[in-house]
């Protein structure tokens, strides 16, 4: 990203100083300067709060200084999410980000039905996008990490897309043996769903740790209030 490189000479920033800042060795920041760098999103949006900016002004500014042409798409909003597509094809996720310590927050907000407009966003840079509700959340605990390629660590953030309960019904087999935050009443968890079942209506929550201490579980959709599936992580 060459803009990178334009921004922290406009600081007088060293690349040395700048990978110290962003937690990462000097080759990294030297090879995240040039043209078409994969910038993991967690980085980019560390780069971006160091430049007090965001993602998506990262990708703008870097179009502008390669002088191509930037046709303005329309920008999709509901209920505090902001999808851009980018002119690398590329699409922006901009959603709120519901961290550990306001949950309490969150659950209150979501009883009644209201946008959480205080709280902070978070940007996830995604190959593809279906206009829908987003929404992030830092993860609490272990019940999800097997390290494999499908954990999900306590202290990691996700990227979800809200499911309604019509669309799981409509076609339960497009949402199973994957990851989703299962908000309820007064909680909320990530669980691998592996199972729904018409007859109960309910989900089968599964937790990928195998210590004996994490069980299966059903779970009736009249206990839930919101199933947002995983789409994208970060640590």
């Amino acid at each position: 990203m060459q803009i990178l490189k334009h921004l922290r000479r406009k600081k007088g920033i060293r690349q040395k100083d700048l990978a110290i800042e962003i937690g990462v060795s000097l080759r990294t920041i030297q090879l995240y300067e040039k043209k078409g760098a994969n910038i993991p999103i967690k980085n980019l949006n560390k780069i971006a709060a160091y430049f007090e900016t965001t993602v998506g002004e990262l990708y703008l500014q870097e179009i502008n200084e390669e002088r191509e042409p930037y046709l303005k798409k329309e920008v999709f909003t509901h209920k505090g999410t902001v999808i851009r597509h980018l002119p690398n094809g590329k699409v922006l996720v901009s959603a709120h980000l519901v961290l550990l310590a306001n949950q309490n927050a969150f659950l209150e907000k979501f009883r009644e039905d209201a946008v959480v407009s205080e709280f902070i966003r978070i940007e996830f840079l995604l190959d593809f996008a279906k206009e829908s509700h987003y929404m992030a959340f830092e993860i609490s605990g272990n019940a999800m990490d097997d390290g494999t390629s499908n954990a999900i660590p306590g202290g990691a953030l996700v990227l979800c897309r809200r499911v309604m309960e019509n669309e799981l019904k409509a076609s339960p087999q497009k949402f199973l043996d994957t990851a989703f935050m299962v908000v309820t009443k007064d909680r909320i968890l990530c669980k691998w769903i592996t199972d729904f079942s018409e007859e109960t209506q309910a989900l089968l929550c599964h937790n990928l740790n195998p210590s004996p201490e994490f069980k299966d579980f059903e779970m009736r959709l009249s206990e839930v209030l919101g199933l947002f599936q995983v789409v994208r992580k970060q640590f």
